[in-house]
């Protein structure tokens, strides 16, 4: 089945999740028809390899151009039509910049993976219960609620203000009119009545004057109450849900919806602007004693002014926050001399402010930070806002071509001279620009959370430790002296982000039980870790007990194995890879002779080893386990090919493959058999082999257990023949001749 068959499986909540990073940037239409093909491609090869990128680009418009043909001929009009606009736009869109498009569609197949592994988990874990809460959901509603309760009365009082100007106007014009009368003609009758009728006309322009006030007022006291109360936490968890998203948590959502509410009130408050406005015009032509509007307008008006400055100082916003396109799994991890790509919005979208916003970036701009080093930003680092790279229309800009460059250091003084490492060092990038609107002026500024600068791709793991600590630690957007005096962490939410780590990075996340064999080799043997609490020298800087490494650089060379060398068997969940020896020989001792599982070492970095169980002739069960595969093994053998080809020697005996069921009892062809890079007799013959007639040959891995040894001798010996070529050589030798044969001087072992 498919991947996009498994999204369109998903329960309701998930859906909506996938909804979310679909648009016109990558169409879902284009992921719906070519599935298949979209899969079958390496998009994320491609977003770092132009040539590449070039080349599926080119494919990928192939692919529309024979669905438009297909659609055709069904006389789809509908489909037709939304085909040729989404050719256009992505030829149009991507053909200056091949590696962009592939950088979206890996991220959106990524996106997916992380969304399948987290609706396959049993539970969520405690930060991603406190994101969903309902009491949060609510309040998004009852935000939404008042928002459009608040715009509703600026537009009720907008039709009163009306209806003064109107009462005014024909009070002024029967005034003007007795006005021009004789003196003689004063005096009738009738002028007297309508003497009376005027101030009974003026006393209710004053009720109508005070009320219109008193509305204003109000309107005014709401949008008061909710921005500094529920609006603010609004925007307060769209930015925490932001940092959880950053470290690998569940997608935030929720701008668009902040952007409706900040577009709504700010126009209710110049709608109200106005309207007082229009009463400073309506004072002009009419006052007298006792009059409210000198008295409460200016104070109205520079309350609304206030209101405008905040809301809009509040509402720029980074929306997607620094990363290289080379890494999209590591944000706010930045090399120096390399792009990275940042996005800002500004949540109030108004029209007059199509590209008359140039916003300006700088780094570590006025912000003492904890180390000597000093970058500036390289690139084009001023641009204008507008409504047109968005899919969706908002107000924004995306900056894609800055790049960090370190300042030379001051004569006498180290640049990398500081209480830090390179890796706990942070810095901040800021975004300055004046918006102009309506006779005011708002300078507005904003930050990106913290990012760490480093120089070389091997800091990078070290550096994402800092990131994720920092980020599941605190809510403060810019505490750059965080590593001072790093906080503990709670080992429960850690242990929920770390199978973030492989839900987002690898595709599936971890289960209770690979989480507590975790949580046992950070804390020991406890009866409970809900409540423990994990110092960030433990988890990032101290060496394991008997080991040279720290639990971060071991977890993470396991991550990268699984991303380079054994992906497809890690997402289709065969890979137990966290169970320590004991656990795994209490798992294995009930089970049929020849059961296996994979896990990963705990004494090499970045390897996976396999245990099988024994039985021996007097029904004592035993266990085997082969040294290690790391990358360099694994670069030459897939390892699906290693577990369906492995072979053992025992002593006196022929070579056999003693890997029969992957635990608990499935059988092993069953589960790895689709992941075979060929079937092992499919093997040319001399006069099938080339010009030459050579035969083929292919790499076996082969161990030998002596009697008095429960484990293999030589682990992964790779011997360079054919499998045919090695079945000729048992019927003609003896087992002795060919374990002579591995324990060589030429052997590989």
């Amino acid at each position: 089945m498919s991947q996009w068959s498994q999204v369109q499986q998903l329960e309701i909540k998930f859906l909506e999740q996938v909804d979310q990073f679909y648009d016109d940037n990558f169409p879902m239409e284009i992921r719906h028809l070519l599935a298949q093909w979209i899969e079958s491609q390496d998009w994320e090869a491609a977003s770092n390899n132009e040539a590449m990128a070039t080349i599926l680009l080119q494919n990928l418009l192939i692919q529309v151009d024979e669905q438009l043909d297909r659609v055709s001929q069904e006389k789809n009009l509908l489909l037709i039509h939304n085909l040729k606009r989404i050719r256009k736009l992505l030829q149009g869109k991507y053909h200056g910049n091949p590696m962009h498009i592939a950088v979206i569609i890996s991220n959106c197949l990524r996106e997916e993976r992380r969304i399948l592994a987290a609706a396959s988990m049993p539970v969520q874990g405690p930060l991603e219960k406190s994101l969903q809460n309902s009491v949060v959901s609510e309040r998004q509603r009852n935000v939404e609620h008042k928002v459009s309760a608040i715009k509703n009365s600026a537009q009720m009082t907008d039709q009163d203000v009306k209806y003064l100007e109107d009462l005014q106007e024909e009070f002024d014009f029967r005034y003007k009119t007795i006005q021009s009368l004789e003196q003689s003609d004063k005096n009738s009758v009738l002028i007297k009545q309508e003497m009376l009728a005027l101030q009974a006309m003026l006393n209710t322009l004053d009720y109508k004057r005070k009320e219109v006030l008193s509305k204003i007022g109000r309107v005014i006291h709401e949008i008061d109450m909710l921005m500094s109360n529920m609006l603010t936490e609004e925007l307060l968890d769209w930015k925490r849900r932001q940092q959880i998203a950053c470290i690998g948590g569940p997608l935030h959502g929720g701008l668009d919806q902040l952007q409706n509410c900040f577009t709504l009130l700010a126009e209710s408050l110049f709608q109200v602007r106005r309207q007082l406005e229009k009463l400073d015009e309506l004072l002009t032509r009419l006052t007298y004693d006792g009059d409210p509007i000198p008295v409460q307008r200016p104070q109205l008006l520079e309350k609304v002014n206030f209101l405008l400055y905040n809301l809009f100082r509040n509402s720029f916003v980074v929306e997607r926050q620094p990363c290289m396109p080379t890494h999209p799994q590591r944000p706010m991890v930045l090399k120096t001399l390399i792009q990275f790509t940042v996005k800002l919005r500004l949540l109030i979208k108004l029209p007059e402010l199509n590209y008359q916003i140039r916003v300006k970036a700088t780094i570590d701009k006025n912000v003492s930070t904890v180390s000597n080093r000093r970058f500036v930003l390289c690139g084009t680092h001023v641009k204008a806002m507008n409504m047109d790279e968005s899919a969706n229309g908002s107000l924004s800009v995306e900056f894609r071509h800055l790049q960090p460059k370190e300042m030379k250091s001051s004569a006498g003084s180290k640049g990398n001279e500081g209480p830090h490492m390179v890796t706990e060092e942070l810095h901040s990038i800021s975004f300055e620009t004046q918006v102009c609107l309506y006779g005011l002026t708002i300078n507005l500024e904003t930050s990106s959370l913290p990012v760490v600068m480093i120089s070389n791709v091997s800091q990078l793991p070290n550096a994402w430790a800092s990131i994720i600590w920092y980020n599941l630690s605190t809510n403060d957007p810019q505490n750059l002296s965080f590593f001072n005096n790093p906080p503990a962490a709670t080992l429960s939410q850690l242990l929920e982000v770390l199978s973030w780590q492989f839900s987002s990075y690898v595709g599936r996340g971890l289960n209770s039980e690979q989480l507590n064999m975790l949580a046992e080799k950070l804390m020991g043997q406890q009866v409970s870790y809900n409540d423990y609490q994990l110092s960030w020298a433990k988890f990032c800087k101290e060496h394991l007990p008997g080991k040279s490494f720290t639990f971060w650089v071991w977890l993470e060379a396991i991550l990268d194995l699984i991303k380079k060398h054994i992906l497809p068997l890690w997402i289709d969940g065969y890979i137990m890879g966290f169970v320590s020896k004991e656990k795994e020989r209490i798992l294995l001792k009930d089970k049929t002779p020849g059961t296996f599982l994979l896990r990963f070492s705990e004494s090499n970095l970045g390897g996976i080893t396999f245990t099988w169980v024994d039985q021996l002739e007097n029904g004592d069960v035993t266990f085997h386990s082969v040294e290690p595969y790391n990358k360099g093994r694994l670069s030459a053998l897939p390892f699906a090919d290693i577990l369906r080809d492995y072979k053992v020697i025992m002593a006196d005996n022929v070579p056999e493959n003693p890997l029969k069921y992957l635990y608990p009892d499935i059988p092993k062809d069953k589960a790895f058999g689709k992941h075979y890079s060929c079937q092992p007799n499919e093997v040319s013959k001399p006069s099938d082999g080339g010009g030459k007639g050579y035969v083929p040959s292919v790499f076996i891995p082969v161990s030998k257990i002596l009697n008095d040894s429960t484990d293999p001798h030589s682990p992964s010996d790779l011997l360079p023949m054919s499998p045919s070529v090695y079945a000729v050589l048992r019927e003609h030798l003896s087992p002795t001749v060919i374990e002579t044969a591995l324990s060589s001087p030429y052997s590989t072992d």
